[in-house]
C-alpha cells in the first residue's frame, strides 16, 4: 500500500472518530436530524375600503347634507372595520368640486360619492383619470365606465306633502321656494301642487326661486314674499329649514324637506318629507367590497324605504292621513303613480295623455309647471 493510502486511512479514521465523540457528548443519537419546521405563512391583511363624500352644504344644515351624513354614519356603523368613511362639507358646485373630488381620489379612496347636481360634470372630467376608484353621482343623468348616477324619488314625498297642503290651506294659495330650476325641482312643484289639487281642486302655486342650494337669509327672504303673496302652507327644495321657522313666525305652516325639522318649528310643522339614503349607501358599499359594482342609474323611492311622509301634525284630519297611507302603500306595490295622465300645463297643453304613466325619461326632462302653478319656469 503507497504511502498516500495509509496516510489517507488514517485520516478518515480519526475523522471518524472525532465525530462520533462529538455526537456523543451532545447526547445525540447517529440518526438524521429532523428537518426545521416551516415558518407559519404571513397574515393577509385586508386595507378597509375608503369611502369619501363630498357634500355641497354644512353637515348641519338640517336638510339635504345632514340626512347624507346621517346615511354615512349608519353605514360607517353597520359595516364597521370593514370601511373607513370620510367627508368634505360646504362644497361648491364650481371649479372647487373638481379640486376637492380629485383630492380626495388621489387620497386613496376607492368609492366617491358627490352628493349634488352640480358635481356631475366635474365628476365625468375626473372619473377616467382614477380607473380603479367607483365614483358616485347624486341627481345627475350622466354617467361613465366607474361612475354611476343615484337619486331618490323625491317627488312621490313632495305629492303627498301636497296632499296635506291641500286640506290645511285657508286661502287656497300654496308656496314653494325654490333651488335651482332643473327638472328634479320642477318636477317636485308640481307633484306638490298635484297632490294638494287631489284633495282641493282649487288650489294654485306660487313659486320664488333662490338658485341656491343652501342660502337660509335668502331661503326667508323667498318664505316671507310667499307669505306676503297670500300663501298660507308652504313647501321648500332648499337644504335649511328657514321655511319652515319663517312660516313659524308668520302664524302659518309649512312642511320639513329632506330630513326630519319638527323640532325647528313645532307649531308651524304639517310633516316632513324625508330622504333615507342609508339603503342606497349601504348596497354601493356592499357592491364596491363584494366586486358587483356597476356602472348605470339607480333610482328608489317609497318601494324601497328610501322616502317617506313622517310625524304628520296631529291637527291632520283623519281622513287625510289615511289618504297619505293609501298612496303610500300604492307607491310600494306600484298601484299608484304620481305622473299618470291626464296632465296638462299651465297654459293648457296636454302633457301626459290620459292612461299613460310617464315613465323616467320623461321625469328626468320635466321643463314645465302644471295647471295651478304661477308664472313660468325660469329659462322657458
Amino acid at each position: 500500500m503507497s504511502t498516500v493510502n495509509i496516510r489517507s486511512l488514517v485520516k478518515l479514521a480519526a475523522l471518524t472518530a472525532l465525530s462520533a465523540a462529538v455526537l456523543v457528548g451532545c447526547g445525540k443519537k447517529e440518526e438524521a436530524a429532523a428537518p426545521e419546521a416551516a415558518a407559519p405563512a404571513a397574515a393577509i391583511v385586508v386595507e378597509p375600503l375608503k369611502v369619501a363624500f363630498a357634500y355641497v352644504g354644512p353637515v348641519g344644515d338640517g336638510g339635504w347634507t345632514y340626512a347624507h351624513d346621517r346615511a354615512r354614519a349608519e353605514v360607517q356603523a353597520a359595516f364597521g372595520d370593514k370601511i373607513v368613511t370620510s367627508y368634505v362639507e360646504n362644497v361648491p358646485e364650481s371649479a372647487d368640486a373638481e379640486r376637492v373630488i380629485r383630492d380626495l381620489a388621489s387620497q386613496g379612496n376607492k368609492l366617491i360619492f358627490g352628493t349634488t347636481f352640480g358635481y356631475m360634470e366635474p365628476m365625468l372630467k375626473i372619473a377616467p383619470d382614477f380607473a380603479d376608484v367607483k365614483f358616485e353621482h347624486a341627481t345627475g343623468y350622466k354617467s361613465g365606465p366607474n361612475m354611476r348616477t343615484y337619486d331618490s324619488r323625491t317627488y312621490q314625498g313632495a305629492y303627498m306633502a301636497g296632499i296635506i297642503a291641500g286640506a290645511m290651506t285657508k286661502t287656497n294659495t300654496l308656496g314653494v321656494v325654490g333651488s335651482v330650476p332643473i327638472p328634479e325641482v320642477i318636477r317636485n312643484i308640481n307633484s306638490f301642487t298635484m297632490g294638494a289639487q287631489s284633495v282641493n281642486p282649487a288650489i294654485k302655486t306660487n313659486v320664488v326661486w333662490v338658485g341656491e342650494w343652501f342660502n337660509p337669509p335668502k331661503e326667508t327672504e323667498a318664505a316671507q314674499s310667499l307669505i306676503n303673496g297670500g300663501a298660507d302652507v308652504l313647501m321648500q327644495n332648499t337644504d335649511s329649514s328657514a321655511v319652515l321657522q319663517t312660516a313659524e313666525k308668520n302664524g302659518k305652516r309649512a312642511f320639513g324637506w329632506d330630513s326630519d325639522m319638527t323640532a325647528y318649528a313645532p307649531k308651524a310643522h304639517l310633516g316632513s318629507a324625508v330622504i333615507n339614503w342609508t339603503p342606497y349607501y349601504t348596497k354601493a358599499v356592499n357592491d364596491a367590497l363584494n366586486g358587483t359594482w356597476a356602472t348605470g342609474s339607480v333610482w328608489w323611492g317609497v318601494k324601497e324605504g328610501a322616502i317617506d311622509m313622517v310625524n304628520v301634525a296631529e291637527d291632520v284630519p283623519a281622513d287625510i292621513k289615511a289618504k297619505i297611507n293609501e298612496v303610500r302603500a300604492g307607491f310600494k306595490d306600484g298601484s299608484f303613480a304620481v305622473w299618470t295622465g291626464p296632465i296638462v300645463d299651465n297654459t293648457g297643453k296636454e302633457q301626459i295623455a290620459a292612461g299613460t304613466t310617464a315613465d323616467d325619461g320623461f321625469l328626468g326632462g320635466v321643463k314645465f309647471y302644471v295647471k295651478g302653478v304661477q308664472g313660468q319656469v325660469p329659462g322657458n
